[in-house]
């Protein structure tokens, strides 16, 4: 049991160094010190490096690095919280509801869910920019939509080893309902699996929320995500290369912090492996 041990504790430590900056500045605004501006531009100031006026230096508009590293972390953070949460609650309960009913509501449902698994995500996000517009809620949705196939798949694969289950051919006996055999015997085993797969699809919504914004399909130009930063900052590596790597650091250490954390939620959910546990 080490080795997950080592890997849980080391995931929640890279998450937690990942969001150190967006803690400080909330403890700042909570003592009641926002920081700089992470919008405030200082032309006599451009492409500082780290000091001590700056901590983490300027960018090409004299704008101060750590205050947007410290804006972005939670936009980018929330940004993919919201796609997770509009693929998981969606696909999981569509899918969970078309497999109850059965029939061609199953078909249709699924159906249009590999419809979806087919498009790719900046297809998905530029026709949701195209009708909504730019801002955190269209990159939220387009995640959403890009992601639900996963958890639709995921309920039908459970659905079906738990229906298959001695325990509900049990249940099914001894009288009880397709509703109560469901929400009694099947959804408590479902839950498992669809929080393991949500833990796993959070570090690739913050990924390709940060792409799109990078291509210019994300948020909107004056909000400062991460990477709307590496984008802006780009053009300027020569020069100011701390407002490339600042943003790309903390984007990798919350990636691969998350990544280990599901990886440790889907081996300690794991039916196989508990089942050869002593």
């Amino acid at each position: 049991m080490a080795l997950p041990s080592a890997r849980l504790a080391l995931g929640a430590a890279l998450v937690l160094l990942a969001l150190l900056p967006g803690l400080a500045r909330l403890g700042l605004a909570w003592l009641g010190s926002g920081g700089a501006d992470p919008l405030g531009q200082d032309l006599l100031a451009l492409n500082l490096p780290p000091g001590t006026g700056h901590v983490l230096g300027t960018d090409h508009l004299g704008r101060d690095v750590l205050a947007r590293l410290t804006a972005g972390t939670w936009l980018t953070l929330s940004t993919g919280l919201g796609g997770t949460l509009l693929a998981t609650l969606p696909g999981a309960a569509l899918g969970l509801l078309a497999l109850t009913l059965g029939g061609v509501v199953r078909a249709a449902t699924f159906a249009a869910f590999d419809l979806l698994r087919v498009l790719p995500g900046i297809l998905l996000a530029l026709l949701t920019a195209v009708v909504l517009g730019n801002g955190s809620f269209p990159v939220m949705l387009a995640l959403g939509l890009s992601y639900a196939p996963l958890f639709a798949e995921l309920v039908r694969a459970a659905h079906a080893r738990e229906m298959a289950s001695d325990y509900v051919a049990a249940a099914q006996v001894f009288g009880q309902g397709r509703l109560t055999v469901l929400g009694r015997h099947v959804l408590p085993n479902l839950l498992g699996p669809v929080v393991t797969l949500a833990v796993i699809v959070l570090p690739r919504c913050i990924v390709t929320e940060s792409v799109l914004s990078f291509l210019g399909l994300g948020t909107a130009p004056d909000q400062p995500s991460w990477g709307r930063m590496i984008a802006d900052a780009s053009g300027f590596a020569e020069d100011a290369p701390h407002a490339v790597l600042a943003p790309m650091l903390a984007l990798s250490l919350l990636t691969l912090g998350l990544s280990l954390l599901g990886e440790s939620a889907r081996r300690h959910f794991d039916p196989l492996r508990r089942e050869a546990a002593p």
